[in-house]
């Protein structure tokens, strides 16, 4: 059905500016964007949306999560891990391949679309995974329907572990597509972890995690995979670095190698694992303080290019124990908008960068078609938020399936209002709209 929805009289934020205006919504796309206070289309819009004292943002693109599904669905699934991600403002995901089975075959990769298709209630892309075995398999990837290789260099995931060399070579000289890098070394980790149960027994306390997953562990793996993408040119994009001492290896002479960092390695620090516990414990690991500042300056400097949030929900009776026994992830993907404007809020960055961060950079990094920009044409995903509203977030607020998260209790400054996913209001002043709607498959212009 022919629709034409206005919402007017917003801050918008898109490509360095901030300016008051209105934007137009036909059907899936963005039809028009008028500057100015009050300004109204030529042709009058079905709908309208007064969102005067709001900031209309291009929709977030979070380029890194685990929503469990294949698999693993008795903590999390497509359905309830979009519905987090639409109440966040979150209209774009693209998903890891450590899902049961892993995401290393065409079979299981085509596994993945269906399911979405049939539960993802916002736009979904995935990765594949690397494997010492599947080489000649990624070579004939269809590169408008893959977003990315997931590769754990030196960490072990069940069987996509890539530590030979002569895999890698071939994989960094060859790959057609962006190679996304999980970088900690395993020597490393398991000396640390070997000294650490001799000094504190089989499973460590938590507050040893980041001395077992240690600043030497990510910097070794993040070397070599820089090294790697410089000799061969490739399409380089390292996940979730959490250390300062890595942020030297990504200069400005090779726009190729790109870094990610998430949000938990912005907002909290080792003093955290006291109150929180195994409730912050991921990989790599939440370190120093020292580490979380340089983090936070390297987004305003522009050395890191994107911000993700690496959700990765687990049961909390999975979080029992400590450094050893405990599993690894926290969800956080229907938090990160409000967490991210709140360092606006502190100076940290500037709105426009932010959206830089979190929408435009992950467009132009794997070259989604049509989405993370607000331009005439595109996709109309959007989401709304507004300042000076604090809200304090409690159990009842969650939609994640596992039901807690790391910052329960903490008081947000900013609230998601809406949130349009292909032009369909999904997300609306705490409600999703219709459980029934479902995303698209996002497409890779290469």
């Amino acid at each position: 059905m022919h629709k034409r929805t206005l919402i007017k009289n917003a801050v918008i934020v898109n490509e360095g500016r901030s300016f008051t205006g209105s934007l137009v919504i036909e059907n899936h796309h963005i039809e028009e964007i008028i500057e100015g206070r009050d300004k109204r289309p030529v042709i009058p819009a079905d709908e309208e949306t007064d969102a005067d004292g709001c900031y209309l943002l291009p929709g977030i693109i979070d380029e890194h999560v685990h929503f469990r599904d294949p698999g693993l669905t008795h903590k999390a699934d497509m359905g309830s891990e979009s519905r987090a991600a639409a109440a966040g403002g979150v209209t774009t995901v693209l998903d890891m391949p450590n899902t049961v089975p892993q995401t290393v075959t065409t079979e299981s990769f085509d596994e993945k679309l269906a399911i979405a298709a049939k539960h993802c209630h916002i736009n979904y892309g995935f990765f594949f995974g690397a494997a010492n075995t599947n080489i000649a398999t990624m070579e004939k990837l269809n590169r408008h329907k893959v977003c990315g290789i997931k590769l754990f260099m030196g960490s072990s995931t069940g069987n996509m572990l890539v530590d030979d060399e002569e895999t890698l070579s071939t994989l960094f000289e060859h790959s057609r597509l962006p190679i996304m890098v999980h970088c900690e070394s395993s020597a490393i980790i398991n000396r640390n972890l070997e000294r650490m149960r001799q000094l504190h027994g089989n499973d460590p306390d938590v507050r040893f995690h980041p001395a077992i997953r240690s600043t030497e562990a990510c910097y070794a793996s993040t070397e070599r995979a820089v090294r790697l993408a410089r000799r061969y040119g490739t399409r380089l994009h390292v996940a979730h670095v959490s250390t300062e001492r890595e942020l030297s290896l990504f200069p400005p002479d090779f726009p190729n190698i790109t870094a990610e960092v998430c949000v938990p390695h912005l907002l909290f620090s080792e003093k955290d694992y006291a109150r929180l516990g195994t409730r912050i414990k991921c990989n790599p690991a939440v370190k120093t303080e020292a580490d979380r500042l340089a983090l936070r300056e390297a987004l305003r400097t522009g050395i890191v290019s994107t911000v993700a949030t690496d959700h990765a929900p687990h049961l909390l009776r999975e979080k029992k124990g400590g450094a050893a026994a405990a599993v690894s992830g926290m969800p956080m993907i229907q938090f990160s908008l409000t967490a991210m404007l709140d360092l606006v809020d502190e100076g940290v960055l500037g709105i426009e960068r932010l959206v830089e961060l979190m929408c435009h950079n992950p467009a132009r990094i794997f070259s989604i078609e049509n989405r993370g920009f607000l331009r005439e044409g595109y996709k109309a995903d959007i989401v709304l938020v507004r300042p000076k509203s604090p809200w304090t977030l409690t159990p009842n607020r969650i939609e994640s399936k596992c039901n807690w998260s790391p910052l329960e209790g903490h008081t947000f400054g900013w609230r998601v209002e809406q949130t349009y996913c292909n032009g369909f209001l999904l997300y609306n002043k705490g409600y999703i709209t219709d459980h029934n709607f479902r995303g698209q498959p996002v497409t890779f212009n290469r």
